[in-house]
Parts: C-alpha cells; sequence; structure tokens
C-alpha cells in the first residue's frame, strides 16, 4: 500500500470511529439503574409528618411515601437513595440532573404534565382546611379565605387554592410541620391549605396547637404520584409495573395504614367532594 493510500485509509477509519462515538446515545435512567449498578436518586424533604420524615429514635427517612418508594425499587429490583430538600427545588433538581425522580406527595396536574413525567398514582387524597378550633379561623366557607393567611410553599396547588379565593401564602422553605401549625395557633397565619392525610396528621402529632380540621370543607379531589423527567419513559413504565403489583397485592394498603391511623390512602375516598371551578390544575 502506498503512503497517500495508507493516510486515505487512516483518515476514513477516523472519521467512522468518530461518527460511531458522536452517534452513541447516553444511556438512559432506567439502563443506569436497572442492575443496582448505579442508584435511583430521589428527592423528598424528609419534613413532612406521615409523609417523609426522619423517625425519632434511629434518624432515618420514613413516612408513607418513602417506604412506597421503597417498595417500589424493591419489586423493580433498583436501588435508591433519598436526597432531602424543599419542595419548590424539586423539579429544578429533576431538570439539572440533581435527582432523578422526586416523590413528596406531589399532586398530578396539567400544568406540570406540560413539563414532567409522572408515576401512576400511589395515593389519592383531596384538600381540606386546618383552622383553630376557636371559631375555625372564621372561615366557615372558601370565600371567607379572603384576606387571610395561609401557611405553606409557594409553587403548590394549595398556595393557588389560597390566590383563588383572595388569601396570601406566608412561605417557610423547608420547615417542619410544627412551625405551620404553630403558627396558625398563635395567630401568625390563619389557616393551612393542605392534603387531609398529611393534615388530619400533622394535628394528630402536635396536640399541644387548638387547631381542627374545616368540618364543612372537603375540595379538589386529588391523586398524588413520582415525577419524573418525560424523557425517562422506561423508567416511568418499570415504575408503574411496580405500582400496579403492589396496588394489587395490598403492599400499599398495608404501608398506609400504619402512617395514617389506619386509614388506606392508596384507594380513593369514599364521599362528596367537590371540586373548585375557575383554577387551573
Amino acid at each position: 500500500m502506498n503512503r497517500k493510500l495508507w493516510l486515505y485509509t487512516i483518515s476514513l477509519l477516523t472519521i467512522f470511529v468518530l461518527a460511531a462515538c458522536g452517534s452513541s446515545e447516553e444511556a438512559s435512567t432506567w439502563d443506569k439503574v436497572k442492575d443496582g449498578e448505579e442508584e435511583l436518586v430521589v428527592g423528598t424533604s424528609g419534613t413532612l409528618v406521615a409523609v417523609s420524615y426522619k423517625d425519632e429514635d434511629s434518624d432515618e427517612l420514613t413516612g408513607y411515601d418513602v417506604e412506597v418508594m421503597r417498595a417500589i425499587a424493591e419489586e423493580a429490583g433498583i436501588e435508591v437513595r433519598f436526597e432531602q430538600m424543599g419542595f419548590d427545588g424539586m423539579t429544578a433538581a429533576i431538570n439539572s440532573g440533581r435527582i432523578d425522580v422526586a416523590i413528596n406527595d406531589i399532586e398530578i396536574t396539567e400544568e406540570r404534565k406540560e413539563n414532567f413525567a409522572f408515576s401512576d398514582p400511589y395515593k389519592y387524597s383531596y384538600t381540606t382546611l386546618v383552622v383553630r378550633e376557636d371559631g375555625l379561623s372564621g372561615i366557615e366557607t372558601l370565600q371567607d379565605l379572603e384576606g387571610k393567611v395561609n401557611g405553606g410553599a409557594a409553587t403548590t396547588v394549595f398556595a393557588d387554592i389560597a390566590e383563588h379565593y383572595g388569601a396570601t401564602t406566608k412561605t417557610y422553605g423547608n420547615a417542619t410541620n410544627d412551625q405551620y401549625l404553630r403558627d396558625v395557633d398563635n395567630g401568625r397565619t390563619d389557616v393551612i391549605i393542605n392534603d387531609y392525610y398529611a393534615s388530619k396528621l400533622g394535628i394528630n402529632a402536635f396536640p399541644q396547637f387548638d387547631l381542627v380540621l374545616h368540618p364543612d370543607i372537603k375540595v379538589h379531589p386529588t391523586e398524588q404520584a413520582i415525577i419524573m423527567s418525560k424523557e425517562d419513559k422506561e423508567l416511568q413504565e418499570n415504575i408503574n409495573k411496580a405500582i400496579d403489583k403492589l396496588k394489587e397485592d395490598g403492599t400499599f394498603a398495608e404501608i398506609s395504614k400504619e402512617f395514617f391511623l389506619g386509614e388506606d390512602a392508596s384507594t380513593p375516598p369514599e364521599g362528596e367532594i367537590k371540586e373548585i371551578e375557575g383554577i387551573d390544575y
């Protein structure tokens, strides 16, 4: 082979190698975690009573969402690692790649579905109000929220409900439940608009505060799910397979009853729950 032909052959081989490298796709999240070689990084707050919190005796993360995620991981044959963070930063953390998924009582909404993928629901609930026992914080109907102060995170459906009815939301970052409840009790805020189960457990956990669930307001039926990047379709499919199995065999119901005072949050609640008109969820 003469020198010119040899150099031409080498150049072609180099082009083919570079083209092959450029066309190779980065492994998907599911490919990275399916054999347990890498962990699925899961964002959660660690500050929601019964949902995602630290056990006082062991300082280990636990709660319905945490144990549901662990059960899903075991069923799917993957390993998980939890990353604690504030709710408001979870979607940004998915976008940046800091975490792969988030589980933190996150409601499925049309707005969120525009930018992210959701698993099938693992929890069903509705929205209620935590108010002072004496006078129900002056709130008889949702219209009475006008001018009131709601305690919560800024980017939640609950904050949207507060704003829709003329209330403002005082935000706390990644605060613990007792801070939210204490402020309603002492009058710094008037109400906590939140999930029924989280609200009930919060009141039960801190009986020193004179707070109740509003007896007449049950609105906005909700479905909670695991949120992830839209690109992670294979991960979504395998998580959904695990969810279907764990619902069917009663695993989720058993976990729920442990954390929600004997109630099963893995099935839709009974009774009339009113929809709220005029809010684009």
